[in-house]
């Protein structure tokens, strides 16, 4: 049998527009997509919220629990309609364990947030949002079943009667016979401009066991990992398993994270082999996301899944390479944007998956703000400048409520500043752009930090023997050209390789958080001395 495991967590500014759309052509993988000119806009509904581990207190003989149609098996993560799974996100499972746990007594909304969301501060609309997709996933708005009780302005009660019964036996049987994605995220909102990557990783994935999905912070990675894992629901005997390691942050934590997500005590000794042994005759796909910052631990461990378990499939997102044995690599670029045009009509815009994106994002908060011939050539502006990365165009969107469209542009010099307040229930590196950008500064080395913010003096492209007349200190360190192909490998430089002299560029973004960095560094002045006089040596 064969198992696959999934790892999970363009439009450009004109002037590298080309860049990325050369680079993804470099890798032999198509990118574009049937929302580029002419095409039509993808709808399907994928998960956003991962899973993060058992509720703590959940032993592994539990029993599970039986109420109404349903049985909820708290160690296997599962919730069962007959025999059916159902689909339902993690913190909603856990707030379900919770109030069974404890049912007929009155659970606080601060013990919910509590146990839901161990040693994290989360808004009670956090709580609410979950609540709802729990209730949307036992039928109770539709009047047929009432199970949970809400006491106002205190907590909930969990009021149907409930029984307990064989935990791990009755579970075992059911994801036998019954192959289902387990703790994939599902969205409410659609995807735009991926549709054919998606159709190419699907067509790979069953001759290539481990493919990487590789892309900067916010390009939607995770996004089409998870709709790549529901298009194939059902090729796979036993199933697909989603695994989040955001929410990990010590590479010891990497096995038991897996072994959490497929049903596996994660307790004592070395985890390794007791997955392997698992795997061993199981047919999955594993889709595993956010793999950058516990790179080398959970790259060793694909590598003796996919050894010693032969039937295992792995799906993996991350901001670079795991450089395992039998890693296929498929960059995900941006979406892509009109080109400059001052008489873009909003027919011709709404082409465009980037523009796509930001006027379903601005209709959702605000209906007033509607696309139209006036203003198409602004929002494409602003997609454009924001390199049609997915999560700094919905953060944008966000904003035409407090500027107006107009005035958002005008804003956009300052884009440190103004992309902020993302949604609640995201995780905290997504709900601004900085805060994401941190999270993929950390992972560099200092060398490594420091000649991208050296990088960040051009504004636009240049050339490796540029970047080390300009970025290279005066005894040669650090190494400019080691340091370009690492910040490549690690999708915060960009790299077009279709003509004879090799170009590279920053994502505009990526350039006005190095410009920070710079700055704050004391070497902005010198930086631009040495710019200067090299574009007058080249004239």
């Amino acid at each position: 049998m064969e198992v696959g495991v999934v790892f999970g967590n363009g439009g450009l500014p004109e002037r590298t527009d080309k860049v990325m759309a050369n680079a993804a052509a470099a890798t032999a993988f198509t990118a574009r997509d049937s929302t580029a000119p002419g095409g039509s806009v993808e709808s399907r509904a994928i998960c956003t919220d991962a899973p993060h581990g058992s509720v703590r207190g959940v032993e592994p003989n539990d029993a599970a629990f039986a109420f109404g149609p349903y049985r909820c098996h708290p160690y296997q993560r599962l919730l069962l309609e007959g025999e059916t799974p159902v689909r339902l996100g993690s913190r909603a499972f856990d707030i379900l364990v919770a109030l069974l746990r404890k049912r007929g007594e009155l659970v606080s909304k601060d013990e919910l947030i509590a146990e839901v969301w161990p040693d994290t501060f989360v808004e009670e609309g956090n709580l609410r949002v979950h609540m709802t997709a729990l209730r949307r996933a036992l039928r109770e708005q539709d009047g047929t079943s009432r199970f949970i009780c809400t006491v106002p302005g205190r907590g909930y009660r969990f009021i149907a009667p409930v029984s307990e019964c064989a935990s791990r036996p009755a579970a075992a049987s059911v994801l036998a016979s019954v192959p289902s994605a387990t703790g994939l995220p599902v969205s409410v909102t659609p995807m735009f401009g991926r549709s054919d990557f998606v159709r190419t990783l699907l067509a790979q994935l069953p001759a290539q066991r481990f493919i990487t999905i590789v892309g900067p912070g916010g390009v939607g990675k995770t996004r089409v990992a998870v709709a790549s894992a529901e298009a194939i629901n059902g090729r796979y005997a036993d199933g697909i398993h989603f695994v989040n390691l955001g929410s990990i942050m010590r590479a010891a934590e990497v096995g038991a994270s897996l072994a959490r997500a497929l049903g596996i005590e994660p307790a004592g000794g070395n985890l390794v082999p007791r997955l392997v042994s698992q795997l061993m005759h199981r047919q999955m796909l594993l889709v595993i996301d956010n793999c950058e910052h516990v790179i080398e631990a959970i790259a060793d461990l694909i590598e003796r899944l996919l050894v010693g378990a032969p039937h295992v499939h792995v799906l993996a997102t991350s901001r670079e390479p795991l450089r395992s044995a039998g890693e296929w690599v498929r960059r995900l670029p941006p979406l892509y944007c009109p080109p400059k045009c001052e008489r873009l009509s909003a027919a011709e815009a709404m082409t465009y998956p980037a523009v796509q994106l930001f006027v379903d994002r601005i209709s959702a908060s605000d209906e007033a703000h509607a696309l139209n011939d006036d203003n198409a050539p602004l929002v494409a502006e602003i997609c454009r400048r924001l390199d049609g990365m997915p999560l700094a165009i919905e953060l944008a969107a966000g904003r035409v409520q407090a500027f107006g469209i107009r005035g958002l542009v005008a804003q956009l010099n300052e884009p440190m500043r103004l992309l902020s307040g993302g949604r609640r229930t995201a995780d905290a590196r997504h709900q601004t752009l900085s805060a994401m950008l941190d999270w993929s500064h950390r992972m560099l080395s200092e060398a490594e930090r420091v000649v991208l913010r050296r990088l960040a003096i051009f504004p636009g492209e240049f050339t490796l023997s540029a970047a080390c007349a300009i970025a290279a200190d005066a005894g040669g360190s650090p190494s400019v050209a080691e340091g370009i192909a690492s910040l490549v490998s690690k999708s915060m430089v960009i790299a077009d390789l279709t003509d004879d002299v090799v170009r590279y560029c920053l994502l505009a973004t990526t350039r006005a958080y190095a410009l920070g960095k710079l700055s704050a560094s004391g070497e902005l002045d010198i930086l631009a001395r040495r710019h200067a006089a090299h574009a007058r040596s080249e004239c």
